[in-house]
Formats: C-alpha cells, structure tokens, sequence
C-alpha cells in the first residue's frame, strides 16, 4: 500500500515517508474519538474557544516554520505559504470571537401560549478529510467551527502532506486541546469508509475532487450521515465591454496562477466580449509574461513547481489534448525541464467542446480565453459548465454586474475582483462543485443539531 510521503515537488527528492495505520489502529481512532465527544461537548464554551483563540497565535508565532513545510510538500511558494498560514490564524481568531453569538438560543416567534426556540448544539464526532493545496487553510475551515461547537474530529490529510498535518496536530496538542478531540489519521479509503460507517460517526466533510467526493457522497448516504462536499471549479471570469482592462487583466493573472493555479476557486475561463477581446488579451499575456517561476523557497518567486510528478503529468496531458485539437496558445504550453514539477505560465484560446479543457478542471498553471458576442453570449458561456464553485464580473457599471451575477450558477461571485476567501464569508458551490457551505455562520451550523425547545 502507497505510504504517505513527503517529496519536494521542486527536486523529486523523497524526503520521509509515513506507514498507513492498520485496520485495528483505525477502528482505536474511532473509539478514541468518540469516547472523548460527551467530555468536550460539555466542556465550558469559552474553554473551547480558547484553544481556537491559542491555535491562532501559535500559527502566528510560528509563521515561517509553519510555511515553510508548505513549500516542501508541495511547493507552494514562500510569501503564498506564509499568506496561507496567515489565513489559517484568520480562522481559528475568527470562530474563537464569534462561537458565543452563533451558539445563543434563537427564539421563535409562534403562536399560541409560551414560547419556543432552537438551540444550537453539537452532534458528535466528524471525519474530515482534506486536500493537499492548502493544507493549513482547509483544515481550519472545517475544524474550527466544529471544535468550537463541541464535535470531536478525526481527520486523514492528503498522503504528499504528511508533515503538515502531523504540525496541525502538535499545535492542537500544544494550544491544551485535551487529548483524543482532534486525531490525524494516516488512513486509507477503505478505512475511512469504515469510519463513514460506523453509527457513532455523525457526518463527514471532504474537500477534493468530484471523483472522491462521489465516492464520499454515496457511502454517507448509503448510511444516512450528514456530509459537505466542496469540489471542483472552472469559474469563469467575464471582462464585459465596459470593464478596466489594466485592472482586468492584472486581477485575471494573479486569479488563474496563484497557488500555481492549483485552486478550486481559481479563476480557469476567461469569457471576453468581442469589442475589448483584443485589447485584454494583450494585456494579460503581457502580465503572465511576468512571472518569475523557479525556487519555491526565493520570496521574489510568484510561480512555483505544481504538487507532484502526476499532478504534472495529468495536467500536461489535459493541455496537449487541446493543442492537438486545435487550441491556440498565447503564452507557455510547456513543460520547463528540470528536476522539478515545472510547467510553464500558459494560456489558451480556441478551444471548443471537442477538447476535454472545455468541460474538465484545469488544476494548474494554464488559463482559457474564450471570445463571445456580448454580454448575454458571456453569461451563457459561463453556465455551460458541470461546475459552479465561484466566479468574476468585470465592469465598471456595478449595477450592471450585479445583474449578470444574479444569472451566474455559481454560489459566490465577486464584481471587479478575484476569489479570495475570508472567514466572515461563506465558501460552497452549486452544480458538480458540491454541497453545502464553509466558513461564517453558515459553516458554523453545517454539522450542528438545530433543537427546538417548546414551552407551553
């Protein structure tokens, strides 16, 4: 069985590597966890908030260390990698201050004599399991608002991020979360599914492809548990006629190549009427022209090596086979030869429904710029998607964009800018991007028992 490893995308080198648990190591994290949920559950509140509250300064205390395996695991450059740690502290902050209000008993108004309200509470313990692109950020958004409500977690990381999620854990240790509340668990699937299984699981979190998260999906309801599943993106980025193109295209390359365009939310299509088509295009090939891509670890680096040789090598050939049918490129379209997990800033045109980079999730560093008619040629394109994670209104009539926004299938749109995620918003999609929501309130009550009380 594949081990869980650590292989800097930047050399190839396999720098440690990490046994999967047996299946009796497995089944002990389960009674582990879920043995120490009645404890937690009802731990004072405020003490649970101050672990989140502890979790965020040690993030901030340990900023560099912490970003520094990021860069290691897979690749993520240096100032990305400290903003990643950065966000993470965000997070655990965030819930800290805002557990007590989201957790205050609602009171309903209803008719008759007495009154009733909803309480919201815990319902037991999760199994999250997480992604290997942010692997600081995805974790806090699921375990943090559940920590803070009183659920118990156990929690398998991707198998290239095994140092990373051992980190999470020793600070978990070290911010006084009592033992056997949060568990890492170098797991394999079918454990995981057994875990999904069990009755004293209560509900499960992935974020990841839509192949897991199908997979996921049906063991969950096959045994009626609660789940979210954030997915896949193409999100769409539409430049209208009246847009700043400067602007545009400044916002369109920092979209599709941060994290070296391995983001769900990063911006993939780039949907242009006619009358501007020229003009930005010519502007954003000038940006993305820009790009210093090399060493992770060099802070003047803004484009680093992708995840892993297969991430490459998946990636390279969803872009060959646009080529090959015809697919213009603006920019790049190359592998760079080196040690490394390189592969060039790119940028394409002319694809159609023939090419699998019409319908698939570019997850790297490559951008489709399509041209359309108008504006309602533009929102027609952009829905013609199996995916609705996020995406962008470019315009410089903000009434106008928010028009075309509300005719998006997406479930978060940002006017005049990228997706940038904040803990204060809700983070989820529609269509094949998934189900349900993270981050804000909303993610606070996914995994929660909304009680009703009524008293006569």
């Amino acid at each position: 069985m594949a081990k869980y490893a650590t292989i800097n995308p930047a050399t190839g080198e396999r720098l440690a590597e990490f046994d999967v648990i047996t299946d009796a190591e497995a089944r002990h994290l389960t009674n582990r966890a879920t043995a120490a949920y009645i404890p937690w559950k009802a731990t004072e509140p405020a003490n649970r908030t101050a672990v989140l509250r502890r979790m965020a300064e040690l993030h901030r205390e340990r900023a560099e260390e912490l970003a520094a395996i990021l860069t290691l695991e897979m690749g993520k450059t240096a100032t990305q990698a400290l903003a990643e740690v950065a966000s993470a502290a965000n997070i655990y902050e965030y819930y800290a201050d805002q557990a007590a209000d989201f957790m205050a008993d609602q009171q309903l108004a209803i008719k008759g004599k007495g009154s009733a309200y909803v309480r919201t509470e815990a319902i037991g313990t999760l199994v999250g399991i997480m992604p290997w692109n942010y692997p600081y950020y995805q974790v806090a958004r699921f375990v943090a608002p559940n920590l803070a409500l009183g659920n118990t977690i156990i929690l398998k990381h991707a198998r290239n991020c095994p140092q990373s999620a051992l980190a999470i854990e020793k600070l978990f240790h070290e911010a006084g979360l009592p033992a056997d509340v949060y568990l890492n668990a170098f797991a394999s699937a079918d454990q995981i599914a057994e875990m999904i299984a069990d009755p004293r699981i209560q509900g499960v979190s992935l974020t990841g492809s839509e192949r897991a998260g199908s997979a996921v999906g049906e063991v969950a309801g096959r045994h009626m548990k609660k789940y979210v599943l954030e997915l896949g993106g193409s999100d769409p980025f539409l430049v209208l006629d009246d847009a700043d193109l400067a602007a545009a295209a400044v916002e369109a390359a920092a979209g599709r190549f941060g994290n070296c365009g391995q983001a769900c939310t990063a911006s993939k299509r780039f949907i242009v009427v006619d009358a501007v088509y020229d003009a930005f295009v010519a502007k954003f090939v000038e940006a993305v022209k820009t790009f210093a891509i090399g060493d992770p670890t060099q802070k003047d680096t803004n484009l680093g090596p992708m995840s892993s040789s297969q991430a490459l090598d998946d990636f390279a050939e969803l872009v060959q086979d646009a080529v090959a049918k015809g697919a213009t490129v603006l920019a790049g379209g190359a592998r760079i030869e080196s040690p490394g997990s390189y592969y060039a800033a790119t940028l394409l045109a002319d694809v159609d429904e023939s090419m699998r980079a019409f319908r698939e999730e570019l997850f790297g560093p490559a951008g489709v710029i399509y041209r359309v008619m108008d504006e309602a040629a533009a929102i027609e394109l952009a829905n013609n998607s199996p995916f609705g994670l996020s995406s962008s209104v470019f315009s410089a009539d903000t009434s106008r964009a928010e028009r075309v926004a509300a005719q998006l299938e997406t479930g978060m749109v940002w006017i005049n800018g990228i997706s940038r995620s904040a803990p204060d918003l809700p983070f989820g999609g529609v269509k094949g991007s998934g189900v349900g929501r993270e981050l804000a309130e909303f993610g606070f009550n996914e995994f929660a028992n909304k009680k009703m009380v009524r008293i006569p």
